[in-house]
């Protein structure tokens, strides 16, 4: 859960700096990507958690 918390932050740092930066915009256009990333990479943890519960 730290991991996942590390890269929202990066994600989010990446953004304001792409977007206050002037020609900086892959910045946040990486953020973005991380952001969405991360997310994905969070949902499938959660969901295969959610698998390993036996069905009673």
């Amino acid at each position: 859960m730290a991991l996942f918390l590390l890269l929202v932050l990066v994600a989010v740092v990446l953004g304001i700096i792409g977007v206050a930066a002037k020609g900086l915009g892959y910045l946040l256009i990486i953020g973005i990507v991380l952001l969405v990333a991360d997310v994905a990479f969070i949902a499938v943890r959660w969901s295969q958690r959610a698998g390993r519960r036996p069905i009673r």
